[in-house]
């Protein structure tokens, strides 16, 4: 059986995963994500045909777990995705994935970087808590701590029972050392019944765990 990497398991997986920083997203150059020959569509709100002539056709289960493409490359039938449902959290995910596995800031096939489609689905939908902790990710992965704290802030705000985003938001505040926050962070958490307790280790080997 595929084991399949879940957003919520990529959350967990954050603050200990590397990938090297794009380029084409901070120069300004990633496209308009409200044209496309199909779509585009929120991932949220699409009709169940809407995607699934996306996913039957592009995004299968062999192309989310990277082991080929259907018609073309991996960067390019996650492309086609991306461009049809900016915002679909499991085809941003993959496409972190595959330039992390390729170390490629673009993926051969992909029209755009990797930080552009994370950027293009923000743009498409500010509106979209998964897309927020989705870049929380990107951004945690390239050290950019300030950043994934402010992303995960702002998931924890509108959704704060979602023990993940407090969960790794309290990573980010152990990164930049901020403990006590990270404590409060961990608390939380756990309070919701998150499952793991590696910050809660870590924060007891600072001495920064008790009351």
């Amino acid at each position: 059986m595929t084991t399949r990497i879940t957003l919520a398991s990529a959350l967990v997986l954050a603050a200990s995963l590397g990938i090297a920083p794009a380029s084409r997203a901070e120069g300004g150059d990633c496209g308009n994500p409200f044209v496309n020959a199909f779509g585009p569509f929120d991932y949220r709100t699409a009709t169940p045909d809407e995607r699934s002539i996306v996913e039957n056709h592009h995004f299968t289960e062999q192309v989310e777990t990277l082991r080929g493409g259907i018609s073309g490359s991996l960067g390019a039938e996650i492309d086609y995705t991306l461009r049809a449902l900016p915002n679909h959290p499991r085809a941003l995910m993959a496409m972190i994935r595959l330039g992390q596995r390729d170390k490629s800031n673009q993926p051969r096939g992909a029209h755009y970087t990797v930080e552009c489609y994370v950027e293009r689905a923000l743009k498409f939908r500010p509106d979209d808590a998964n897309v927020r902790q989705i870049r929380g990710i990107y951004m945690s992965m390239r050290g950019k701590h300030a950043a994934a704290i402010e992303d995960f802030k702002a998931v924890v705000a509108v959704q704060p029972e979602n023990a993940n985003a407090h969960y790794n938001l309290g990573l980010e505040y152990f990164e930049v050392k901020d403990y006590e926050s990270a404590r409060k962070q961990a608390k939380i958490a756990q309070e919701l019944k998150f499952p793991l307790d590696g910050l809660q280790k870590m924060l007891q080997q600072r001495g920064k765990w008790a009351d």
